[in-house]
C-alpha cells in the first residue's frame, strides 16, 4: 500500500465562485473576457460587460422567486450564454446544475427531477420539446430560453421552431417560458430596486455551500449527482493554475461540453487566472476558428487528439515525393530532439542545427496552419491517452499535458505539468490533494476538492466513501517517481479463463494511435479463452477502402489485411495472453446518438457488449487470425 500527500497555499483569498467572479470583473474591468463568433465576425465582451450582463441574470433569478441554495438547470451546448447564466447562479446564491445538450428527455427528467429544481435555462426550440412532456409532472416549472443573441441584449429571434415550441409548452399548460432577454430586464429592475441586496445575498454563501450538481454520464446504471462545493472548486481551479501557470495573458479556445466536470474546470480557472475565453461556434469550425484566434492554449478528451494525429499522419504521406520525403525527415528528426528533451539531456549542436532547419520548414509552417503557433500546451483529459500520440505532437512542438480526475474530484486530481511531465502517465498529484494505493492497485483520495456526497444517493456515498474519508475512485494505478499511470478501470479489468487479468484500455488506446484506419476498438475475454476485439472503421478507411462509406470499407478485404498488420504489430508488444486473437470490423461507428459512447466520448462498453454480443461470441467460433 503507497500513500503520498501533497499540500500547497491556495494561491487566491476567494472563499466562494461569487468571490472569484467579483475579485476578477472588478480588478480586470475594461479588458476583454470573452470572445464569441457572430455570423462572420468575432465580437468581445469585457469583464465589466459580462459582470453586468451577470447580475442582471442573478436579478433577473430572484426576480422569478429563485431561493439560496436552490437548484437551476442549464441545458445548453457550450457557449457564453452558458457562463453567464452559470455566473449568474453563483451570484444569486443558487446552484447549478448542469444537462449535456445531447440528454434525452427522459434523461433530462431524471435530473430536473432528481435536483429538485423548479427552473430550467434551455438554448433553444430543440430542448424546449425535450421538456414539454415534463410539465404535466412538474406544473409549475419555470422555463428560460435564449435562442438568439438575447445575451449581447440583441432582439429575440423569433423563428417558426422557436414558436411552435413556445406554443406546445402553453398547450401542455405550463407556464409561458421567459427569453433571457426579458430575465435580463427583470433582473435590472429588481437590482434598481434592491440595492445592495444581491451582494447581501452572496455575502451569505459560505465555502461548504453547494456549488454545483453534476450529474455523471452513466457509462453504467443512471447517473449520480455529484455534489461539489465552494471550496472543492476554488482549491481545485486555483491548484490546477498554479500546476499549469495559467496566466492573465493567456487565451484559451473552449469548446468541451461545460455539462461535464472538466469543462467547468476550463470554465473556471481561466476566471480566476484573468485568462480570456474564446467560444467554439461548432464542432464544423474548429478548425477555421484556431487559426483565427491562435489559443495559447485547449483543453480536449483524448478522442480530439486522436483524430488530428491521424489527420496529421494521413495528410503527410499524400503530396508529391520529395515532399512525402521532406516531411517525414522533418518529423524524425523533431523526434528524436524531443526524445532528448524527454530524457533530460541537452540536444547535440548538430541535432540543434538539424532541428533549426526542420521545424523552419515544416514543423512551424504546420503549426501555423492548424492555428497553434502560439500555443505553450494542451490539456488532454476524461480517458487515457496514449504515449505514442503525446510523443508525436512534441516532435511537432506541441505539449500535449495529460491528466486524470474523476467528477467527484472537481475535474483535476493528477495533472503533467508544463515543466514536468512524462507521457504515459496522467502527471504527479495537485497540490490539495492526498492520495493512496490500495493493496489491489485502486486509487483511493481525500482532500478538499474531493466531494464528500452525491445528492440524494446516501448508498452510493457510503459505497464510494470509507470510514477514513477515502474517496474509491474504481480505477487501478500505479505510481513511480511521484508520476501516476493509470492501468484502468477497477470494473473493466478482463480475467481470462486462464485467470490472467488484461487491462483492455490501453491496448487499445494504443491500437488507435498505431493504425489511423481504426475510430473504436473494444477488447473482450473475460472468463474467455483469450482476448478478442470489435473495432470500427474511422473516416480515414472510409474515404480510403469505401468511397465515403463506412458500411463499405468495413467489407474489403484490404481494410481487414491492414488492420490485421496493425493488431499483429500491437500483439508483438503484448504478453501472449494479452494479444487480440481474432477481431470483427463493425460497418459502422459508435455515437453517441446510438447510446453507444457518452456526452465525454467514451465508451459504453455494457453498451457494446450487450449490442454486439453476438458478434463477439462468433469470434470465438472461428479460428484465430
Amino acid at each position: 500500500m503507497t500513500i503520498c500527500r501533497f499540500m500547497g497555499e491556495n494561491s487566491s483569498s476567494a472563499r466562494t465562485a461569487g468571490d472569484i467572479w467579483r475579485g476578477r470583473s472588478t480588478r480586470a474591468g475594461n479588458t476583454v473576457a470573452f470572445r464569441f463568433r457572430e455570423g462572420d465576425d468575432w465580437r468581445s465582451l469585457t469583464w465589466q460587460q459580462a459582470d453586468m450582463a451577470a447580475r442582471e441574470i442573478a436579478g433577473g433569478l430572484v426576480s422569478l422567486g429563485v431561493g439560496a441554495g436552490e437548484c437551476v438547470c442549464i441545458l445548453a451546448q457550450t457557449r457564453l450564454e452558458w457562463v453567464l447564466c452559470d455566473v449568474g447562479l453563483a451570484l444569486a446564491g443558487a446552484v447549478s446544475v448542469p444537462i449535456y445538450p445531447s440528454s434525452t428527455p427522459e434523461q433530462c427528467a431524471f435530473i430536473i427531477k432528481d435536483s429538485g429544481a423548479r427552473t430550467v435555462i434551455t438554448e433553444n426550440a430543440a430542448q424546449l420539446h425535450k421538456l414539454v412532456p415534463l410539465l404535466a409532472q412538474i406544473p409549475k416549472l419555470r422555463l428560460i430560453y435564449f435562442d438568439g443573441d438575447s445575451a449581447l441584449g440583441q432582439a429575440e429571434v423569433q423563428t417558426p421552431r422557436l414558436q411552435d415550441a413556445l406554443s406546445a409548452v402553453r398547450s401542455a399548460g405550463g407556464t409561458a417560458p421567459l427569453s433571457l432577454a426579458d430575465l435580463r430586464q427583470a433582473g435590472q429592475a429588481w437590482l434598481a430596486g434592491h440595492a445592495g441586496e444581491l451582494d447581501r445575498r452572496a455575502a451569505e454563501v459560505g465555502p461548504d455551500h453547494v456549488f454545483t450538481i453534476v450529474y455523471t454520464s452513466g457509462t453504467t446504471g443512471r447517473p449520480k449527482g455529484v455534489v461539489l462545493t465552494h471550496r472543492n472548486m476554488v482549491e481545485s481551479f486555483a491548484s490546477v493554475i498554479r500546476a499549469f501557470d495559467l496566466r492573465d495573458t493567456d487565451l484559451q479556445y473552449l469548446f468541451l461540453p461545460l455539462a461535464h466536470v472538466l469543462g467547468r474546470e476550463v470554465e473556471w480557472a481561466p476566471i480566476l487566472a484573468g485568462s480570456s475565453i474564446v467560444f467554439s461556434a461548432g464542432s464544423s469550425r474548429i478548425k477555421f476558428d484556431l487559426v483565427d484566434v491562435r489559443p495559447t492554449f485547449m483543453t480536449g478528451v483524448p478522442r480530439v487528439f486522436e483524430k488530428l494525429h491521424a489527420a496529421i499522419t494521413t495528410a503527410a504521406g499524400q503530396g508529391s515525393w520529395p515532399k512525402r520525403a521532406l516531411v517525414k525527415w522533418a518529423f524524425r528528426v523533431g523526434a528524436r530532439r524531443a526524445a532528448a528533451l524527454r530524457r533530460g539531456a541537452p540536444p547535440s549542436l548538430g541535432l540543434r542545427i538539424e532541428h533549426a532547419l526542420a521545424d523552419r520548414l515544416v514543423m512551424c509552417k504546420l503549426r501555423a496552419r492548424l492555428g497553434f503557433d502560439r500555443c505553450r500546451f494542451f490539456i488532454s483529459g476524461g480517458a487515457p491517452l496514449s504515449a505514442e500520440i503525446a510523443e508525436f505532437f512534441h516532435g511537432l512542438g506541441l505539449l500535449v499535458l495529460e491528466g486524470y480526475g474523476l467528477t467527484e474530484t472537481t475535474a483535476a486530481a493528477f495533472v503533467n505539468r508544463w515543466n514536468r511531465y512524462r507521457f504515459g502517465t496522467v502527471g504527479p498529484a495537485i497540490d490539495v490533494l492526498q492520495y493512496r494505493i490500495a493493496e489491489d492497485g485502486e486509487i483511493l483520495m481525500r482532500g478538499p476538492s474531493v466531494f464528500t456526497r452525491y445528492h440524494n444517493n446516501p448508498t452510493a456515498t457510503a459505497e464510494a466513501i470509507d470510514s477514513e474519508g477515502w474517496f474509491h475512485s474504481g480505477d487501478i494505478g500505479h505510481v513511480e517517481d511521484g508520476f501516476l499511470s493509470i492501468v484502468d478501470r477497477k470494473k473493466d479489468i478482463i480475467v481470462t479463463a486462464g485467470g490472467k487479468k488484461v487491462a483492455p484500455q490501453m491496448i487499445e488506446a494504443t491500437l488507435q494511435a498505431h493504425c489511423p484506419l481504426v475510430s473504436q476498438v473494444v477488447v473482450f475475454g473475460d472468463g474467455r479463452p483469450h482476448c478478442v476485439a470489435i473495432i470500427t472503421p474511422s473516416e480515414f478507411a472510409a474515404r480510403q477502402f469505401g468511397g465515403g462509406s463506412l458500411a463499405q470499407a468495413a467489407s474489403q478485404p484490404e481494410l481487414r489485411a491492414a488492420v490485421q498488420d496493425a493488431v499483429a504489430a500491437i500483439n508483438r508488444t503484448l504478453a501472449s495472453y494479452e494479444t487480440i486473437k481474432n477481431f470483427a470490423i463493425l460497418p459502422a461507428d459508435f455515437s453517441e446518438a446510438a447510446g453507444e459512447l457518452t456526452p465525454s466520448l467514451k465508451v459504453k462498453r455494457e453498451v457494446v457488449r450487450s449490442r454486439y454480443g453476438h458478434i463477439v461470441d462468433a469470434l470465438y467460433e472461428k479460428p484465430q487470425s
